[in-house]
């Protein structure tokens, strides 16, 4: 049984705490929060320990791994003294909306022996896996276009969005790493966003729907549409288009669908 501790009980922290509850190996132990009442509200539900100090999670040997789900500010000095407490760590995205923040904490963590997972977690998912797996295994051949499309079910609150980076560090971060799951290397991008949803998001600086183009180091090309709005729930699909057929993963079953090489589809009278 894995003992964990979170960091962070507002809207993401919510997700992990249910998800711990739901696992039958992990145990969610105390969970950290600088806003007490948020903090006792989801320890409550889950039979955890509620704290506003971080040291109670960092100081305790029984703690085997932490979930950082706080706002991206705090991520780097948790992510820091986690790893240096010995605690293994899957922190959300981003790490930082700078940089060279990122960079100085791998430097600063890198020689140490515990692991640190960045919440990326589409990768994992058993029918985005089974798709990649798939195309490079060569069942339609050479890997042409992909098509990745990504839309919330409702926009974040605007407290989120104002300190959130921007759709496309925030939203769009997840995407991208699909690109690269499935293309390797990115050598051009190019990208354009739109208001079209909530008025508080523009007050932001932010856009609230984004098209992008990649092309990957083989000359293959991606397409990515986000949104912050769905009106029919959390929609999550890719589709990979080869020379010899298509692959796609849809949000709704069937998950994972192929359609192979064959004749070309007789015309169909429209009545």
């Amino acid at each position: 049984m894995l003992r964990f501790g979170l960091f962070g009980a507002g809207r993401i922290g919510r997700v992990h705490a249910a998800s711990l509850a739901a696992h039958p190996r992990t145990e969610l132990a105390i969970v950290h929060d600088p806003v007490e009442v948020a903090a006792h509200e989801v320890a409550t539900l889950y039979g955890a320990t509620p704290t506003s100090d971080a040291a109670a999670i960092l100081g305790d040997p029984g703690i085997d791994a932490v979930i950082i789900a706080s706002p991206t500010p705090t991520h780097v000095d948790l992510l820091t003294a986690c790893a240096q407490a010995g605690k293994a760590v899957l922190c959300e995205k981003p790490i930082d909306l700078d940089l060279a923040r990122v960079d100085a904490c791998w430097e600063e963590i890198k020689g140490l022996n515990t692991t640190v997972m960045v919440g990326f977690n589409r990768r994992f998912d058993p029918t985005f896996a089974e798709v990649r797996e798939r195309v490079a295994g060569g069942e339609i051949g050479r890997l042409e276009q992909l098509l990745i499309t990504s839309r919330d079910p409702a926009p974040a609150p605007a407290a989120y969005i104002a300190s959130s980076g921007g759709l496309f560090r925030d939203m769009t971060i997840h995407d991208f790493d699909m690109a690269r799951f499935f293309l390797g290397e990115v050598v051009e991008v190019q990208a354009t966003g739109a208001n079209l949803i909530e008025p508080y998001i523009a007050e932001a600086g932010d856009v609230d729907s984004a098209a992008v183009t990649l092309r990957g180091a083989g000359g293959e090309l991606c397409q990515i549409a986000n949104s912050r709005r769905c009106a029919f729930g959390y929609d999550q699909r890719v589709e990979a288009f080869g020379a010899t057929g298509m692959l796609a993963r849809a949000t709704r079953p069937p998950p994972v669908s192929a359609i192979p090489a064959g004749p070309e589809p007789r015309p169909r009278r429209l009545t």
